[in-house]
């Protein structure tokens, strides 16, 4: 059992984060069964007992709430709930995963009807800052992110990918992009810089491999080679920062920080796992390693709020009650999520964009960050992929030059 002040931590830090940050207004919210204490208070929160003491499934019902005098009560327990999702203590309880280990939509409660399209966490914190009379923050995106995850430069400069390219009849192909590396058609970089550029508020960030480039991994780039380095300088000179892609088998290659990519020295380190595979356990393997910024934070098989918020959070594991200085960035959408036939299996690019928009509404709703991923690889092969997210980005663009 961890201590009363480690506890209290945490409930000082999800109240805080519930506030949008105010602290003030943190202090006028109670968290206490006990009655005499509540007239102190606009507002309650009655705890359900579980905090620190034992995992339950959270209720997902409508706030129970009454009340008292001046006092509003609460009885559905916001703060167990919020700490619920954005420790992904589920994953404790639920031990069904995929065939890569990860815990997925469909073993989660929030696979069932539309509750991981709705950020619970985001309409907690809109009742309690209306109930202390806190005005919310106007509709908006916080912030915007476009990242990329490099899985590879190239289709044809590595040994397996040649000999593919002439199996199939490929040979022209692969000996344009043997010659120079910007004819390969994964080397959509150029592409991504130009469209990237329309949405001029956006952070871009590429997270490059950090991986053996085995099985699950392959095929690796050679980071001191001549083509990752004609790509690095290209990427950094387009103002885009470079963050780690694990690899799929977890922090196999010593600590991130030792990963040198920039070529000044950052306070953060951003950071995704290959696959978005990611366990608890590994998780705090990033803290300690010394990652500040995690952007792995999506189910694969299903687009929507797997932490229940559209808004950056520190990490709670969920094991030892430790608040970590680790955030999390929630993953609005991946591009393979919409189209995989594993996945959402969306046919058409009208569908997907339906979909993606409904998401982006309920982010700009609750002034939360927007956070895409759209691999290198995947504008030159799937049907939609690519006009969908020049189709996105123009409505990004649209709402952040007339906030």
């Amino acid at each position: 059992m961890e201590t009363i002040s480690d506890i209290q931590s945490i409930i000082d830090y999800i109240k805080q984060f519930l506030l949008y940050g105010n602290a003030e207004a943190a202090q006028r919210v109670g968290y206490t069964a006990d009655e005499q204490e509540w007239e102190q208070y606009p507002v309650v929160i009655v705890p359900n007992g579980f905090l620190g003491n034992s995992l339950v499934l959270p209720d997902m019902s409508r706030p129970q709430m009454e009340q008292r005098g001046k006092t509003l009560v609460i009885r559905t327990d916001l703060i167990y709930n919020t700490f619920f999702f954005i420790s992904r203590a589920e994953e404790l309880l639920n031990h069904q995963r995929d065939e890569h280990g990860r815990f997925c939509a469909r073993y989660s409660i929030l696979g069932y009807g539309n509750r991981l399209q709705i950020p619970i966490i985001d309409e907690y914190a809109h009742i309690l800052m209306k109930h202390i009379e806190l005005d919310m923050p106007a509709p908006r995106y916080s912030h915007i992110y476009l990242t990329h995850d490099i899985d590879t430069i190239s289709q044809y400069r590595h040994l397996r990918g040649f000999l593919g390219g002439i199996y199939r009849g490929e040979m022209s192909q692969a000996l344009q992009a043997l010659t120079d590396l910007r004819h390969d058609p994964v080397y959509t970089f150029p592409w991504l810089i130009e469209q990237d550029a329309k949405v001029p508020t956006a952070e871009v960030i590429y997270f490059v491999k950090h991986t053996r480039g085995k099985s699950y991994d392959y095929p690796q780039y050679n980071l001191q080679g001549t083509d990752f380095q004609q790509l690095k300088n290209t990427l950094l000179k387009s103002g885009a920062r470079l963050g780690i892609h694990s690899s799929y088998y977890g922090l196999d290659q010593g600590t991130p920080s030792s990963f040198i990519l920039h070529p000044s020295s950052e306070e953060s380190i951003l950071h995704r796992s290959h696959y978005l595979r990611c366990s608890i356990d590994n998780m705090q393997a990033l803290a300690d390693a010394g990652v500040t910024d995690d952007f792995t934070m999506a189910f694969p098989d299903q687009a929507g709020f797997r932490l229940q918020t559209s808004r950056p959070v520190r990490w709670i594991n969920p094991k030892t009650y430790t608040l970590t200085p680790l955030t999390l960035h929630p993953l609005t959408v991946m591009d393979c999520t919409l189209s995989n036939t594993n996945y959402m299996n969306l046919q058409t690019e009208d569908e997907a964009y339906f979909f993606c928009e409904q998401l982006f509404d309920k982010v700009r709703q609750y002034a939360g960050d927007i956070t895409l991923l759209w691999h290198n690889s995947n504008p030159s092969g799937n049907p939609y992929h690519q006009s969908l997210y020049i189709k996105l980005l123009k409505g990004l663009r649209h709402y952040t030059k007339h906030a």
